[in-house]
């Protein structure tokens, strides 16, 4: 069973759905009883930041997702936001991160004169930059859907798992031992968030 985090920041719904049309089993919940007994968890996340994380350690969700993620090894995906979250940082705001990864998060950048769009919006081909079970048996013209004006930055490159390019080669997809992280969004990428989600269930 697969538990979809809901603490108030998510597009809960279209990854439920995406995960049922692959013949999934999922559960949406916020009650940590149910959280710790999660085999598998995703981390949703539309928004900003330091809200998220507010809501995080509010909740006392840091605590729950630390003991999944180091002590169980339990497959923790984040998505867009979820992703950030698994960072230290964020130059969104001020608060601390889950650092589940080791990686920070920053805002595209780009000269002034630039015709280059924030936020990073629509369809963007994924390049594979180190060997994951996530992204097995993909191929060259995989492609996600990506809103977003934040992304990582990996510590090294080994934490680097799929790299996209807008105006510049970024850390699309990330991932430390059993956590993993993706900037764009599955559940709105038709075969290709199907293929990446299957391949998630089957860790």
């Amino acid at each position: 069973m697969i538990t979809i985090i809901n603490y108030g920041l998510g597009n809960l719904g279209s990854i439920f759905n995406m995960l049922k049309k692959i013949g999934a089993k999922s559960i949406i919940s916020h009650d940590l009883d149910e959280i710790n007994r999660a085999e598998k968890i995703i981390l949703p996340g539309v928004g900003h930041f330091d809200r998220a994380m507010e809501k995080i350690n509010q909740g006392g969700l840091r605590e729950v997702l630390e003991v999944k993620a180091k002590e169980e090894k339990v497959p923790i995906l984040g998505i867009c936001l979820g992703m950030q979250l698994l960072t230290r940082s964020s130059e969104e705001g001020q608060a601390a991160g889950l650092g589940l990864i080791p990686a920070k998060t920053v805002r595209f950048r780009f000269p002034d004169n630039s015709s280059l769009k924030i936020p990073h919006m629509g369809w963007n081909f994924v390049l594979r930059s180190s060997k994951s079970p996530l992204t097995e048996d993909f191929e060259e013209d995989f492609r996600f859907y990506f809103v977003h004006s934040y992304h990582a930055i990996v510590d090294d490159e080994k934490f680097s798992i799929l790299k996209t390019t807008h105006g510049y080669s970024f850390d699309s997809a990330i991932q430390s031992d059993n956590v993993f992280g993706v900037q764009f969004h599955p559940e709105k990428s038709h075969r290709f968030g199907m293929k990446l989600l299957r391949n998630f269930v089957e860790l």
